[in-house]
């Protein structure tokens, strides 16, 4: 479990092929000081499992379900990556709760400059669109965002909007995110569990339900 508040900004320095998935190896020094065998640790909002580790550095299994589904399949050597390790129990939330488990990706449509801030539009797919809300939680790369404006559900192309602040632009890799880019999405995990209780017949006619009048008054 994570927070989406990003620890460290690291660096692939390895990609190798394994199987149908490749191995990733992470210069990340912050992340492996104390990191142990099979511990979690997102990389840009993916997480992997520790199978080996150095000083400075950490090596992950990638599955190729995995790499379909994120912005991992083009990683390559050199590329920045946002780095969290997985949440302590008795640490302060300071972010929302992110699993690691994205949604899928989507694509920078537009970066609109401000005199102290930058604002990302980004593309949605339709399946996860619906779970996108106004002011709510959205995790983009690993990072915990606020959604600051979302496209109607008629438009064509589903868009939301993220305002970031410039400890963000600094301290992860969103600064340097230009139109066209891809990112990873992960949304909200309350939202996901509402719609899947919605797909069954039993719960999706309580949560349509009239509501009964309180006949008997105030209590």
């Amino acid at each position: 479990m994570f927070t989406g508040i990003v620890e460290e900004i690291g660096t692939v320095s390895g990609v190798a092929p394994s199987g149908d998935g490749i191995r990733l190896t992470v210069r990340a020094p912050l992340a492996v000081s104390d990191a142990g065998h099979g511990d979690s640790i997102s990389i840009s909002g993916v997480c992997l499992t520790v199978v080996d580790r150095g000083e400075d550095w950490f090596t992950a299994d990638v599955m190729r379900q995995t790499l379909e589904m994120s912005t991992l399949d083009g990683i390559a050597d050199g590329s920045a990556v946002n780095v969290e390790r997985a949440m302590a129990a008795h640490g302060r939330l300071g972010g929302h709760i992110v699993q690691g488990h994205i949604d899928g990706t989507g694509v920078v449509r537009e970066v609109r400059p401000g005199d102290q801030w930058q604002v990302l539009r980004i593309s949605l797919g339709e399946d996860i669109a619906p779970l996108v809300v106004d002011k709510g939680s959205i995790a983009v790369d690993g990072v915990s965002l606020t959604v600051s404006s979302v496209s109607a559900a008629d438009t064509d192309e589903q868009w939301f909007e993220v305002s970031l602040i410039p400890e963000t632009l600094a301290a992860t890799t969103l600064g340097t995110r230009a139109v066209g880019d891809r990112v990873n999405l992960e949304t909200d995990i309350l939202a996901r569990h509402v719609r899947r209780l919605l797909t069954f017949p039993e719960a999706a006619a309580i949560a349509t339900a009239a509501p009964i009048p309180n006949e008997g008054g105030s209590r």
